[in-house]
């Protein structure tokens, strides 16, 4: 998987890409995390 950087944001989190990129927010970092894999199975 590549590497992204998840962070917390005014009670939501934001995925950012290695180069600082927004990528999508999420509800909560578990959810981040599962939309990551999902991306990562789609583009494999």
């Amino acid at each position: 998987m590549a590497d992204y950087k998840i962070q917390w944001v005014r009670g939501h989190v934001e995925v950012y890409d290695r180069f600082g990129r927004f990528c999508f927010s999420a509800d909560t970092e578990q959810e981040a995390l599962a939309d990551l894999q999902e991306l990562y199975e789609l583009s494999a």
